[in-house]
């Protein structure tokens, strides 16, 4: 495990203190916990960009042939 120095603003600190004595942990523990989540998130939106991308490169629904031209529809709606 590596050590990291953080600057906070003071009220910041104090609430985080509290924060972290309501939840019968540390500082330390809270901001761990935050980047684990943090990292979590942004790896499962890769992942689901990811998935996203190939359905779309497959094709996710097929239509068939189109049996209309253009001109068709300007006709049925002008009626």
């Amino acid at each position: 495990m590596r050590n990291l120095t953080l600057a906070l603003d003071e009220d910041l600190l104090l609430q985080a203190r509290k924060l972290a004595l309501d939840r019968r942990t540390t500082v330390n523990q809270l901001v761990r916990d935050y980047l684990l989540d943090l990292v979590s998130r942004e790896r499962q939106l890769r992942r689901a960009r990811s998935r996203l991308k190939r359905a779309f490169a497959r094709g996710i629904v097929e239509i068939g042939r189109r049996t209309w031209k253009r001109d068709d529809l300007y006709e049925r709606r002008s009626r």
